[in-house]
């Protein structure tokens, strides 16, 4: 029998597919690289974006309308079975505390039997992980947050904070780096709160994994800056000193205003975001900071969008990821009064254009300098690599680099994403 996984949303949902093939490949299971070679459709999904929430939806309906056999798992599966049924309504639901038994399920889904399992559990699932020999490995330390943000639903979908044991990540990690991993990406819903269910906290975990041997590269997950206060020192300390991190943070703020993040229910506001960064450029030079946003949220008026473009402005992050504001069924925010579509996207429209102007400025600055990176990924006409700061640099092909190879490049121009050697 064969499965094909399809993967929506972000890097933990990434981690979650690998540990998805893994479950399969202890079954039996041949993982196949197309739909149309498949037997069952695995379909891991997202539901922060609502855009991203109707694309899932209009494809399950596709399979299902078409008779093929579904496999619904990730954390559509968790918030919005109602959802799922609707569009899909042959389709198996598989929760992601479940995935343990997500094998049986598909393997009944390709005999015509259609399963639920929706039960919430505390998962151990990294320790379903089969090690596999990518450059890249994607490692979860931890389900659900501890934050109640009234624009997301994600923590209904995953539940309350559930931390992953240590020695589960440090043995992923070990095994990854033992089967060729050169850069391994922690993630999960809020890197930030691990271990408050723990007595523990991310510096902490950090510590234990900057003292594993190998040669690899780390780049943590992303940290609400709620949760900074409990460790920042040891964070600044593991990200400068050791050696084994990128120095990258991801730092969400949501928006440049204080009246909205109260309404979005944020326990950080600008004047604390702006002394963490202020404190890790000044202690780590050469971080890079990305950061996201939400425009048009609703209660986010003119002037509170305006507060947000000058604070991109002042901030300059070297990332920002911009989300238009979209109602999510179980989002406590999705009751208030909506912007009207055109006002939404005028307001994306021209954060763009000033996060574009921003990232160029910071870009460029790299543009004469030699950078180390390692090559982690490569395309039929280049290579792509990370410096220390986690700035992804494109290397033309020519002489013979290998996948996983630490080289020295000029730097010769720049866009507002990316370095060009």
């Amino acid at each position: 029998m064969k499965v094909h996984i399809q993967t929506y949303g972000c890097t933990l949902n990434q981690a979650d597919s690998e540990i998805i093939s893994s479950v399969m490949n202890r079954e039996g299971i041949k993982i196949a690289e197309r739909d149309g070679d498949a037997d069952v459709v695995v379909v891991n999904t997202c539901t922060v974006k609502k855009a991203t929430a109707q694309k899932i939806l209009y494809k399950l309906n596709n399979l299902d309308s078409a008779g093929r056999k579904v496999v619904v798992t990730g954390c559509m599966a968790g918030a919005n079975q109602d959802l799922i049924e609707k569009y899909a309504p042959n389709a198996s639901i598989v929760t992601t505390p479940n995935t343990d038994r997500i094998a049986d399920v598909a393997l009944d889904a390709a005999k015509g039997k259609r399963t639920v399992l929706n039960t919430y559990k505390k998962s151990e699932r990294l320790a379903l992980l089969e090690p596999t020999k990518s450059i890249i490995a994607k490692i979860g330390v931890n389900d659900g947050c501890s934050s109640s943000c009234s624009f997301c639903e994600t923590k209904f979908a995953r539940g309350p904070l559930n931390s992953f044991p240590e020695q589960l990540i440090l043995n992923a990690i070990r095994n990854s780096v033992m089967n060729g991993a050169r850069e391994v990406q922690l993630t999960s819903q809020d890197m930030g709160a691990y271990g408050i269910d723990r007595k523990t906290n991310a510096a902490e975990l950090m510590a234990k994994i900057a003292a594993i041997d190998g040669d690899f590269k780390v780049r943590i997950g992303m940290l609400n800056p709620e949760h900074l206060g409990r460790y920042f020192d040891e964070l600044v300390e593991q990200l400068k000193n050791t050696g084994r991190f990128y120095s990258f943070v991801h730092l969400p703020v949501q928006s440049g205003s204080n009246m909205v993040l109260r309404k979005m229910k944020r326990d950080c506001n600008i004047e604390e975001f702006d002394a963490y960064v202020k404190e890790l450029r000044g202690r780590i030079p050469g971080i890079t900071i990305e950061t996201d946003i939400i425009v048009g949220f609703p209660t986010e008026t003119d002037s509170d969008f305006e507060e947000t473009v000058e604070f991109i402005k002042r901030t300059k992050p070297d990332v920002t990821n911009i989300s238009r504001f979209g109602a999510r069924p179980h989002a406590s925010a999705s009751k208030l009064k909506q912007h009207e579509s055109e006002t939404v996207n005028l307001r994306s429209i021209k954060l763009s254009r000033v996060v574009r102007s921003v990232q160029h400025e910071l870009n460029d600055r790299f543009i004469g300098k030699r950078l180390n990176l390692i090559i982690t990924e490569s395309n039929d006409k280049s290579f792509n690599g990370r410096t220390q700061g986690y700035k992804q640099v494109v290397v033309p092909k020519g002489e013979e680099i290998g996948i996983g190879s630490v080289m020295d490049v000029l730097i010769k121009s720049a866009s507002a994403n990316v370095l060009y050697a």
